[in-house]
């Protein structure tokens, strides 16, 4: 039998390209990918087909899945937090629009193959809003089913699309004849800020811990959009991958839950902040918090239950705070640099 056929959305982001290396490493998959912008030619030797074009084109979705048995998607395109701020309609027809889409495709390619396509979604901690920072400080770890106020259009977005996915899971055309066609079977995970080594940050709203670390290591003055005390949990990216992977893989009957809480370690930007200039002794690192993207930050739990995750299907941080920098971010952003660290 031929290897089964996955489909990355956004697959020119932070997370696709680290995943695309990913799957090529384990080769027990064949990959499309779709994204605005055509991939640079390193990763295309990682895949099937590659196509340039949007998800909100729903002729090029439908030409993929005609030319491709799809049988997993991994939609990963969005209109991140700070973008999603400065254009809220475009961000909704993006995130939730385009995952519209993603979804009919996936759901059409289930019944026709009879059997569910796995759609993973990740998810994200904008989902959540907490009212106060007193409050945050005092709940402390945030379970899957609590908070659920978000106060961006891009929580707002990935909330709606996590309902959407349990919409299709488990309910989708209950009033049809055809309602016992398969159904397709969606999986997402909340994912806390992400940082990357490999891929300089993007805009969003959790980036100050990995704009510092790219900034340092180029010898550039940064000035951070928050606070020092502004905390909220990480992960670095290899994790975000293995989770992703790893939910794919999860035995669907031990599943409780559609949506999953994924977290690894807690820092405040001062916390970050010290460790950069540890590894980089001429970081000029200052503060200036902006009130707008501060108080976002603030809205963010300083950690997430990942209790549910970690009992249904095994998730487990390779990296805590201490190797994720020693191991993965100074050694290999100071490589890409030719940083010098301490």
């Amino acid at each position: 039998m031929s290897k089964p056929v996955v489909l990355v959305t956004g697959a020119n982001g932070e997370i696709g390209r680290t995943l695309l290396q990913r799957m090529h490493t384990d080769g027990r998959y064949r990959v499309v990918t779709v994204d605005l912008t055509p991939l640079p030619e390193k990763y295309r030797g990682f895949c099937l087909e590659t196509y340039a074009g949007n998800i909100m084109d729903r002729y090029l979705l439908d030409q993929i899945a005609a030319h491709h048995e799809i049988e997993v998607v991994f939609h990963l395109a969005a209109l991140l937090s700070t973008r999603g701020e400065r254009d809220p309609e475009l961000a909704h027809q993006v995130n939730v629009e385009g995952t519209l889409h993603l979804l009919r495709m996936a759901q059409n390619q289930s019944a026709r193959l009879g059997r569910p396509v796995r759609f993973i979604f990740p998810s994200s901690i904008a989902v959540y809003g907490m009212p106060s920072v007193d409050e945050k400080k005092k709940v402390g770890r945030v379970r899957e089913q609590d908070w659920n106020v978000p106060i961006t259009m891009y929580g707002c977005n990935k909330l709606y699309c996590e309902h959407l996915g349990r919409y299709f899971t488990q309910y989708f055309r209950q009033l049809s004849a055809l309602s016992s066609a398969a159904r397709l079977d969606f999986r997402s995970l909340r994912f806390p800020g992400l940082i990357s080594a490999e891929t300089v940050p993007t805009g969003g709203t959790s980036d100050f811990g990995p704009e510092m670390l790219h900034a340092a290591a180029q010898g550039q003055p940064y000035e951070c959009f928050v606070g020092p005390d502004a905390k909220i949990p990480f992960m670095a990216m290899p994790d975000a991958v293995t989770a992703l992977v790893h939910l794919l893989e999860a035995d669907r009957s031990k599943l409780t839950e559609t949506v999953y809480n994924v977290s690894s370690f807690s820092e405040s930007a001062g916390q970050i902040a010290d460790r950069v200039r540890a590894s980089f002794p001429g970081a000029q690192i200052s503060f200036k918090p902006d009130a707008v993207r501060s108080k976002i930050v603030d809205s963010w739990p300083e950690d997430m239950d990942d209790s549910r995750a970690r009992a249904d299907w095994g998730w487990k941080p390779a990296y805590d705070v201490e190797r994720a920098f020693a191991e993965y971010l100074i050694p290999t952003i100071r490589k890409r640099y030719g940083a010098r660290s301490a």
